[in-house]
């Protein structure tokens, strides 16, 4: 379908698209919408970064002013996906009275107590703080009515899945729900089996499958010529750079390389702060930071428009993390590039990401004679970074259009932190929910 008119949106939703600048509906959005408008359940697979936000919002949000659903609840494996997500609910659902609230971790408790109070609409969750309260008591699921689940993939592949199945437990039997995921295959297939009912599937691209305007490559180096190689390639060019680490402590070392070589960067960790976390994506966003080195937290929720490269600096123990990586650089019209960095011990690594995406990725050319590269090996060798162990067994985990040219950023020097906390969204309304379990706050 190529207007959004053909869907079957309200005028409320039209309305609110043509404001925020909708022009026609990505693939996923145009095969999702209409059975999620009839009260289906859904099963969305689609590459990051195509939509898959506003194909539940925009459904759900006319669900909910027809009186068809109220209580909605949407489950997020990630702070900063959950951010994302309230956005676009406000984005679209603060003209219309909408209600919401944001479940995350990292901020305090008293605030998210509030906002549940003044009985929501919609909850954005992440598990694990949801769980919490609903072990205090200061919040209660068994009224939901339509359940969406975010990155369903990802959440498993984190571990959340016993706080899945404690939520699910806890929920009405009788309910819409709505599962999206940039991979559909194993433990994900099993667990849409066992939470959805006769689910429409809609899939756009192949399980699996890139972002098809990324140019992918692959530089073979040893783990100590890594950081000299990334040096040598930001200085090839100004495009934002999106910079994956393995570990916390490796992105720390190669931020520090980073701004040794004279760019503004940002550190996104577990590590970091709510509001360090906040404010490094915020000046990313907004081009104050030219490159952000961030562990796997980042390869989901991260919503920053047109980053023209990706840098996979260690290659993820899960294949299907490649694709999500990728996923962050040409996003919905935009093209980009992402490079991969592959140490001979990390070899197993890249076949099993070769498989998945049922292609060979291209290989590339270490730039070892040019000035930079040799300069930059020169630096590592005045700065060290501390021995880095390597395991390749998965780890433990917690808890439409074409040819927008990548955003590019002038030169600095600086890394950053700052920001503030979120626990809530806005507007008045009727038909509210009762997500809270504690008593309504009087006004």
């Amino acid at each position: 379908m190529d207007t959004f008119q053909q869907l079957g949106l309200s005028a409320a939703a039209l309305e609110s698209l043509q404001r925020a600048g909708f022009e026609k509906p990505t693939p996923i959005q145009a095969k999702a919408i209409p059975p999620a408008l009839a009260g289906r359940d859904v099963i969305g697979c689609a590459a990051t970064g195509t939509g898959k936000t506003a194909a539940f919002v925009l459904p759900l949000l006319d669900r909910l002013s027809a009186g068809q659903v109220h209580h909605v609840l949407v489950l997020a494996p990630t702070r900063e996906l959950a951010l994302q997500i309230s956005e676009q609910v406000d984005r679209f659902g603060s003209a219309r009275g909408a209600r919401s609230a944001v479940l995350i971790g990292g901020v305090g408790m008293g605030g998210q107590i509030s906002e549940l109070q003044r009985r929501p609409q919609i909850v954005v969750a992440t598990p694990g703080r949801l769980i919490d309260h609903l072990d205090r008591g200061t919040a209660k699921v068994d009224n939901v009515d339509a359940l969406v689940l975010d990155e369903a993939d990802r959440m498993l592949d984190m571990g959340f899945k016993p706080q899945l199945t404690n939520i699910l437990r806890r929920l009405p039997r009788k309910r819409q729900t709505m599962l999206f995921s940039a991979t559909m295959a194993g433990e994900v297939a099993d667990f849409a089996r066992g939470s959805l009912h006769d689910p429409v599937r809609v899939e756009v691209a192949r399980s699996g499958t890139t972002a098809t305007r990324a140019e992918q490559r692959v530089f073979h180096v040893s783990q100590a010529e890594k950081s000299a190689l990334l040096i040598a390639l930001l200085k090839e060019d100004a495009d934002t750079t999106l910079v994956f680490t393995r570990t916390k402590r490796r992105a720390d070392q190669v931020a520090r390389a980073v701004e040794r070589a004279g760019e503004t960067v940002a550190r996104l960790h577990a590590n970091r702060s709510q509001n360090q976390r906040e404010a490094a994506l915020e000046g990313f966003r907004e081009g104050r930071y030219r490159v952000l080195v961030a562990t796997d937290i980042a390869a989901r929720g991260l919503d920053v428009e047109l980053i023209g490269h990706v840098v996979i600096y260690d290659l993820p123990h899960v294949p299907a993390d490649y694709v999500h990586r990728v996923g962050r650089t040409a996003r919905a019209a935009a093209s980009g590039r992402a490079s991969s960095f592959v140490s001979p011990e990390e070899a197993p690594l890249l076949r099993d990401i070769e498989k998945l995406t049922r292609t060979p990725l291209p290989k590339a050319e270490v730039p070892r004679h040019s000035e930079v590269f040799k300069q930059a090996m020169a630096a590592r060798a005045q700065h060290p970074p501390q021995p880095q162990r390597h395991h390749h067994h998965k780890p433990k985990h917690g808890g439409g259009g074409g040819g927008h040219k990548p955003k590019r950023h002038g030169h600095g020097g600086g890394s950053g932190g700052g920001g503030h906390g979120h626990a809530s969204s806005g507007g008045g309304g009727s038909g509210a929910t009762v997500f809270s379990g504690g008593p309504r706050r009087r006004r």
